[in-house]
């Protein structure tokens, strides 16, 4: 583990190169073993399993850090705790660009879009999906910047706190943290749940919740190598499915399904393109497809933490990032306007849909209506997947926050232990332990326990987006006044600073209509239940933010752009030497043909 902080002397601050260091565990066992092999009679398998049985137990030992100056800042003790975190550094681009491009594809665009599809219609659809997706584009390209220059514990998650307010960041990041605790055992009750499709008795569901919770562990027990590589595999799994449904969609539309038949666009015109016979009702059916729309890129700031546990985030982070916009414009965007022409927003099948009934999801009824039979088990197969690469995720980013929270002192010292091997290891387990909540899929109040547990964390995507957002052009108005430039930066985010400002318009419109539909419920009279399962995180954010406030004496609004620290946790330390690499690279670019430097703008 190698990095720079700010170290105090004479009461100047100033930006210090620390020398690597590196934290041999199991390198002065390797030393131990081959002395006692080489000076022992037991030199044989006995003594080889003994020393690897030595290796496994001391990997779990805790990596000790020396303390910091006691009188440092509490912003300057934040910036140096999460740069020089010992979390591993081992995810490779292969495995990011994979989580960039299929980590967030899920039951929100298998079945959701379907639910999306028969409150607000086919146009409706493909307008909100289309509008969120530029946002969420926008928000990614911030994030990758970020995390280039930042590769730090927790990633975008300790943004917050050098770069706006540490009140503003401890109120983001524990709402975030609340999203993935609540998230991991709604997941797992709905994998349960996926089961029962072929017939599984309800009986079992408590053996199939343990499994998977089970399963989900073991995974993240193998580090985030074992994310990474697990992560991979299910993002292959579902991408091939959708291009394959995508090459289907365009037969059937064509009239080259079994029923036949030339279909077109014949379902914009009837039953029509919105859903409601009044420009009121249109409306308001299209509001809430921004919330199923930002639900299914739930995830998609994952670029932002895994950043900081890859081997180099300056060449995989980038293209990881770019890779989002094929995610949003080929399987999000194309696909709901091919399910459009296919499946009528008035189909009953669509109505009541859960999150976890693969018969209900449009890309079922889609390949039903023409005939073709066997792939509803396909879909739900790729449903149970999905859901069980977003429990393995749940426990992933929840842990990463958890340390980054007790890094920046919110939380107990103990909850930043990281092993040998850069495990987490409290953060997992108490991850972890809160999927146990999953049993309770027995209890007759499920839905209800379900359903409030899901309020309390409901905007937390849309806060934190907005706060990634906030956090790029905060950062940009620091370089400004402190003399600086993008020059220095190994990746700019192709859509600027407008490109965030936009991010924020967006996730306050998106606000603003979940405020709408809350308060007016389509369908129902405004009652206060549905208004607070659907605004609940608001305030509890705000309780959060006030509750720093008073906790810390903290009574700044922001912290001023000249005093941010802009340099702790880089990799690259030598300035004037990443100027002249960065030149160089586009100097490179700029000489190649239009069609590579269009291939390396998007790809």
């Amino acid at each position: 583990m190698s990095g720079n902080f700010l170290e105090k002397s004479n009461g100047n601050v100033d930006v210090k190169v620390i020398e690597s260091t590196t934290f041999e565990g199991d390198d002065i066992v390797q030393e131990a073993c081959s002395a006692f092999s080489s000076n022992n009679n037991d030199n044989g398998s006995g003594g080889n399993i003994r020393c690897k049985w030595t290796r496994f137990m001391d990997s779990f030992k805790r990596i000790e850090l020396e303390e910091l100056d006691p009188n440092l800042t509490d912003a300057e003790k934040i910036a140096i705790a999460t740069a020089r975190s010992p979390l591993k550094h081992t995810l490779k681009s292969r495995h990011l660009h994979m989580i960039a491009v299929g980590g967030a594809i899920g039951t929100g665009l298998f079945v959701g879009s379907g639910k999306a599809l028969r409150t607000a219609g086919p146009a409706g659809i493909l307008i909100g999906w289309t509008v969120t997706g530029t946002m969420i584009y926008s928000m990614v390209m911030a994030v990758g910047e970020l995390a280039v220059v930042f590769p730090v514990s927790g990633g975008f998650t300790t943004y917050a706190t050098r770069f706006i307010d540490e009140s503003f960041g401890f109120a983001i990041n524990f709402n975030y943290m609340l999203q993935w605790l609540i998230t991991l055992p709604l997941e797992i009750v709905s994998a349960s749940i996926t089961v029962n499709y072929w017939g599984v008795d309800a009986k079992y569901r408590d053996g199939f919740v343990a499994l998977f919770w089970v399963f989900t562990v073991i995974i993240n027990l193998f580090g985030v190598k074992g994310y990474g590589e697990a992560e991979f595999v299910f993002a292959i799994i579902k991408v091939v499915t959708i291009i394959g449904f995508i090459i289907m969609a365009v037969i059937l539309i064509c009239g080259g399904g079994p029923v036949g038949g030339y279909i077109g666009a014949k379902y914009w015109h009837h039953p029509g393109a919105f859903v409601g016979d009044t420009a009121g009702q249109k409306f308001k059916g299209f509001c809430t497809v921004f919330i199923t729309a930002s639900f299914s890129f739930g995830g998609s700031e994952v670029v932002g933490v895994a950043g900081s546990e890859s081997e180099n985030p300056r060449k995989s982070v980038p293209g990881a990032a770019k890779q989002v916009f094929w995610r949003i414009t080929l399987f999000y965007v194309l696909c709901l306007l091919l399910i459009g022409m296919l499946v009528p927003y008035n189909d009953k099948r669509l109505i009541g849909a859960s999150s976890v009934d693969a018969a209900a999801s449009p890309f079922v009824i889609a390949v039903v209506n023409q005939g073709i039979r066997g792939l509803p088990s396909v879909i739900n197969v790729v449903i149970l997947i999905s859901v069980l690469s977003v429990g393995n995720s749940s426990i992933y980013l929840c842990s990463r926050t958890l340390t980054a929270l007790a890094e920046q002192g919110f939380l107990p010292k103990i909850v930043a232990y990281i092993d040998r091997d850069g495990r987490p290891l409290v953060a997992i387990g108490i991850a972890s332990a809160f999927g146990l909540i999953a049993f309770v899929a027995e209890s007759s109040h499920e839905g209800e326990i379900f359903n409030w547990l899901l309020a309390l964390s409901g905007l937390s995507s849309l806060f934190s987006w907005s706060a990634i957002c906030i956090c790029h052009i905060r950062f940009r108005k620091a370089l400004v006044a402190q003399g600086r430039s993008t020059d220095e930066l190994p990746f700019v985010s192709t859509v600027g600073i407008w490109g965030s400002y936009w991010g924020i318009f967006i996730c306050v419109l998106m606000l603003i209509a979940q405020f709408y539909v809350g308060l007016f419920p389509a369908g129902a009279s405004p009652n206060a239940k549905d208004f607070f399962m659907a605004y609940l995180s608001f305030p509890i954010v705000m309780a959060f933010y006030i509750f720093h406030k008073i906790w810390k004496k903290n009574w700044k609004l922001y912290i001023k752009a000249e005093d941010m620290d802009i340099d702790t946790g880089r990799r690259e330390v030598d300035r004037d030497l990443l100027k002249q690499e960065v030149a160089a690279e586009r100097a490179d670019l700029a000489a190649r043909p239009i069609w590579y430097r269009c291939w390396k703008f998007w790809c």
